[in-house]
């Protein structure tokens, strides 16, 4: 049995969101020119654009902010220490879109 496809339009806004968020250099403009043609609606493209920054910023923060706390440059605060048990750390975009 094989496995289901996923649709072209999700593995570009796949594709898209992940390469964001991790800095890729390429900024999606391939994954941006698919979406257009599959007919994906602006605003939907915007939307996993801000998505994916918003993930892309939280995790560069949260990184800094460690490396501030071991390199001693902070105190250790409750908020990391409790973030380090969370499993899901979901937030809120700027727009107060959810981003799970």
């Amino acid at each position: 049995m094989s496995e289901p496809q996923l649709h072209s339009s999700i593995v570009a806004m796949v594709s898209l969101a992940s390469g964001i968020a991790a800095n890729h250099p390429a900024m999606g403009q391939c994954q941006l020119d698919r979406l257009r043609q599959a007919g994906v609606p602006e605003g939907q493209i915007a939307l996993v654009i801000e998505i994916a920054r918003h993930i892309r910023d939280e995790a560069a923060e949260k990184l800094d902010a460690a490396f501030d706390e071991a390199a001693g440059l902070t105190p250790p605060t409750e908020t990391a220490v409790a973030a380090e048990g969370e499993s899901c750390g979901c937030s809120t975009t700027k727009s107060g879109q959810s981003c799970c």
